[in-house]
């Protein structure tokens, strides 16, 4: 069964940095895609940053463009999101997800609360 355990949330003040992780067990995520997501407190899902099968490529929404981080750690089974420069309209709960191409698998959310 693959499972995906995010830890790292808490509370920081703006300009902190955070960096979450993603535990992935009972799958190797070589030639895995994978992502980080984010939901604001009464808003959708949206996903924030992805990489690529290979762990080459990764993408940004806009607005973290060029303040997170994606990146996986293969001899940890591990994918991370750091995150720099953080601002209160980051608050809200952070989800990892892998597609092993059978179906997309989530994990349960780390809350991140960014105070002003």
């Amino acid at each position: 069964q693959v499972q995906l355990v995010e830890s790292g949330g808490g509370t920081v003040q703006t300009g902190e940095s955070l960096r979450l992780s993603c535990a992935i067990s009972g799958l190797k995520i070589t030639n895995v895609s994978m992502a980080w997501f984010h939901q604001a407190p009464g808003k959708e899902r949206e996903v924030l940053a992805t990489l690529s099968r290979s762990g080459s490529v990764a993408a940004y929404q806009d607005s973290v463009k060029d303040r997170f981080t994606i990146s996986r750690d293969d001899a940890k089974n591990t994918l991370y999101l750091q995150m720099n420069s953080l601002k209160p309209d980051d608050t809200g709960a952070y989800y990892c997800c892998i597609d092993p191409g059978t179906g997309v698998i989530w994990g349960q959310g780390t809350q991140v609360t960014v105070s002003s």
